[in-house]
């Protein structure tokens, strides 16, 4: 093997700084708006809203975070100004969460709600289109990868920490008010970004042979594939709904378990990332074999089953989290990839809303069916994902 020439072992380090500056920001960002997510349901009774209101603001704002995603990755590749829109995202994203401390009506409260998800949905395609040229620069696994895991690293912490203040101060307002202080540091170390890689398309050496202006049929193929694994995955809502109506563990325990999951997730992402740089999309067929079977376990009565499927359910996320960005940054041409992401965040939150909706009655009827439709989504992608990987040249997943 030769060795790598020095100026590509320079890029390899400046895109390696810019990689850790923007999981800073998901880090601190995850803190503040996962933090948020773990205690608006209660914040929304309090504030008099009906379980009606509680579903319908956490539906409508996960399908206005992820069915957004099209149109602010259209206009990141038509402007091609992805900075201005993953800032502007940041900050409508971040400071919706500390406005809600303000709020004394639940309809002023599902509004900031719905508008924190709207602003993840502007700023995730133009990210993603940034990270993607620096993860080129140490392998595109490798980069997603260290991105998601710090990701949840603060997806981690933020409720540990929200769940200690309010043991200690027990105000809903105060502990939305402190989640100010990793917000505004989030968007503080992004304009830091911003200032010292103004320019971060130049991270990405190679140059495309094609500008046809189209998308390649090889990414059709792979969003239906991933539809079908987002469509069997199950929310954890619906786990931790699952435990807490059957009494299956202490009420204490069911935060610490989701905490527990999105380290397990951290752990993935790594491992399966520098997978993929390796082997390519077989690292995220690997992933799904092995998580595909979480709902028979995390849906059972036996409480030791119910950690085990966590387990699985932590990896399966982490992998896919972090691959399945890497594989649409390597299939998609850099000048339609804000477009690609965009789409591919749309159809995958599509896909996954309606899953979690058909699970969810499915919950209510059969237990058996909810299990089944889950381990057979997953696993009838596969077959899509084999041909994926068969039609990808590896001379262009490994750059």
């Amino acid at each position: 093997m030769k060795p790598m020439p020095d100026n590509e072992i320079n890029n390899s380090k400046i895109a390696f700084r810019f990689i850790i500056l923007l999981g800073i920001v998901s880090l601190l960002a995850d803190m503040t708006y996962e933090s948020a997510r773990s205690i608006t349901g209660p914040y929304l009774a309090i504030l008099g809203a009906s379980g009606a209101v509680v579903g319908f603001t956490a539906g409508a704002g996960e399908l206005l975070g992820y069915g957004l995603r099209f149109f602010s990755g259209l206009l990141s590749d038509k402007t091609q100004r992805y900075w201005t829109i993953t800032i502007t995202g940041y900050v409508v994203n971040l400071l919706a969460v500390p406005l809600l401390a303000l709020a004394n009506r639940w309809e002023i409260a599902t509004a900031l709600i719905i508008t924190e998800r709207i602003g993840k949905a502007i700023r995730t395609p133009a990210r993603d289109v940034m990270l993607s040229h620096a993860a080129a620069a140490v392998g595109r696994g490798w980069g997603f990868a260290i991105h998601e895991a710090m990701d949840q690293i603060g997806a981690m912490i933020g409720p540990i920490i929200v769940m200690a203040i309010l043991t200690i101060n027990g105000s809903y307002r105060f502990t939305f008010a402190t989640l100010a202080i990793p917000g505004i540091l989030s968007i503080t170390v992004l304009i830091i970004a911003r200032m010292n890689f103004p320019q971060p398309h130049k991270l990405e050496t190679e140059t495309e042979k094609h500008r046809d202006g189209k998308l390649p049929t090889i990414f059709w193929l792979y969003l239906v594939s991933v539809g079908f694994v987002a469509a069997g995955f199950t929310d954890y809502p619906l786990i931790a709904f699952h435990i807490k109506s059957h009494l299956l563990l202490d009420d204490k325990w069911i935060p610490l378990l989701y905490a527990c999951a999105m380290g397990i997730d951290a752990l993935a992402a790594l491992v399966f990332g520098r997978l993929y740089d390796k082997k390519g999309v077989l690292a995220l067929i690997m992933s799904i074999v092995i998580s595909s079977t979480f709902a028979y376990f995390t849906f059972s009565f036996i409480p030791a089953f119910i950690v085990g499927g966590i387990i699985l359910w932590g990896i399966g996320m982490g992998a896919q989290e972090s691959i399945i960005r890497a594989v649409v940054a390597d299939i998609v041409p850099t000048h339609k990839r804000g477009t690609g992401f965009g789409l591919f965040n749309a159809c995958f939150g599509i896909a996954w809303f309606i899953g979690s909706v058909i699970m969810g009655i499915l919950y209510d009827f059969s237990l058996p069916a909810l299990i089944v439709l889950s381990i057979c989504c997953q696993i009838g992608a596969l077959p899509l994902l084999i041909q994926v990987h068969k039609q990808i040249s590896r001379p262009v997943m490994m750059k």
